[in-house]
């Protein structure tokens, strides 16, 4: 029996299984998803279903037909215990085992706790499931006191949307500026002024001691300085960490993610990985890399589809991210490591925070990003990828069409 088996329960997984069944896989297709929610998309949940503004439906992957006209198999609420590359077997915490001839292991990412004295508090709240947006969301009101524990995409989104609600917002971040090991100097400036002029107060390189609480619930953060927060309600958003355990027991190469190849084939027979778990090989940029962002999990499945039914695709989309916070809206597009690009060039200003911006080395763009800019990303990935050289002072100049620039 020609059976694939996904285990993962988010885009990349309801993705896959869409990808199978439009290329022609017609046997045998089961989720294992630990939640009790069928595959959905995760952006929302600190973006637009946090802030009220899209439907529970519309988080979705699939409307709940899809699954039954596909004859796709939702095993949800089910903890994958233990797989087993040589006899194809995953073995379910219920007892139950299901074989499979191809495997995909979608497993995505936790959120890295917290790990001081008070973590354990009620109302100390992360962000990575439905359920988790909607406890944001009841405590995210007016002149309520919410305190984030972190200043990277989660932690920053999370604060616009309590800030819109008309909380008090206080977020504490352990290097100088928001976003500036991502983003360096130059637009992680942009970040911390947005939030500033929208009445957060950014506490930088602070550390938290712990959490002080009263009856069991969170009433406070003390930092290593003395200082004491009040705090009805504190949202830790300090990274997150690849689900690799399964993996791992199985005898796969595990390096920070499940390693693969540009097929997303790992280094057993027969398992791929995609989405953020996935420490895919990248060929246009010559290394590995693994991606927290919607774009893998999105795109990927296609990739990792073809090679479960023996076709060899590669994934070699350059990473895309984006955020929404206040006013602001921006995409980024290209791969830049802390400290390896030599300037940023800006088109447009920054303190009208309209502009896109180019992370150089010498004269080629390695990455870019738009900000309140629409309709640009297509060139600037053309413009990476064509890895030619560009002048300073024509991609700074608005006047000039990107797509002039383009070889």
């Amino acid at each position: 029996m020609n059976s694939f088996v996904i285990v993962g329960g988010g885009l990349a997984a309801g993705r896959t299984a869409e990808a199978l069944r439009e290329h022609g896989h017609d046997g045998p297709l089961v989720i294992i998803g630990d939640e009790h929610e069928k595959p959905y998309i995760r952006p929302p949940l600190s973006k637009g279903y946090l802030l009220g503004k899209e439907e529970r439906d519309s988080i979705f992957v699939h409307p709940d037909d899809w699954y039954r006209e596909h004859e796709v198999d939702l095993l949800l609420g089910t903890h994958a215990r233990a797989v087993d590359p040589r006899a194809h077997t995953v073995d379910l915490d219920d007892g139950g085992q299901i074989t499979y001839s191809k495997l995909l292991l979608a497993t995505g990412s936790s959120p890295r706790r917290l790990s001081v004295p008070g973590a354990d508090l009620d109302n100390v709240l992360y962000l990575r499931r439905v359920e988790d947006s909607e406890r944001l969301r009841s405590v995210f009101r007016a002149e309520a006191r919410i305190v984030v524990i972190g200043a990277g995409w989660i932690g920053l989104e999370t604060a616009a949307a309590a800030r819109l609600a008309g909380a008090e917002v206080t977020v504490l971040e352990h290097s100088e500026l928001p976003l500036l090991k991502v983003l360096g100097r130059e637009a992680a400036e942009v970040f911390a002024a947005l939030h500033t002029d929208h009445g957060v107060r950014l506490l930088p390189t602070v550390r938290v001691e712990s959490l002080t609480g009263t009856d069991g619930r969170v009433d406070g953060v003390r930092l290593a300085d003395g200082r004491q927060l009040a705090a009805d309600a504190v949202v830790v958003g300090v990274g997150i960490t690849p689900n690799v355990r399964l993996a791992q027991e199985a005898g796969l190469e595990v390096r920070n993610g499940i390693v693969t190849d540009e097929h997303l084939r790992t280094s057993v027979a027969d398992v791929h990985a995609a989405g953020d778990v996935a420490n895919a090989y990248h060929p246009l940029l010559g290394r590995h890399l693994r991606v927290e962002h919607w774009a893998n999990a999105l795109h990927q499945p296609e990739v990792a589809a073809l090679g479960m039914l023996g076709k060899d695709a590669v994934y070699d989309r350059l990473p895309y991210f984006y955020t929404d916070q206040y006013d602001l809206g921006m995409e980024y597009t290209g791969y830049v490591e802390p400290g390896g690009y030599d300037r940023v060039v800006f088109r447009g200003e920054r303190s009208e925070r309209r502009f896109i911006a180019f992370w150089m080395a010498a004269h080629r763009v390695l990455a870019g990003m738009s900000v309140n800019v629409w309709d640009v990303i297509d060139p600037i990935r053309t413009l990476i990828t064509s890895g030619s050289d560009v002048d300073d002072v024509l991609l700074s100049d608005p006047d000039i069409p990107l797509d002039r620039l383009l070889p």
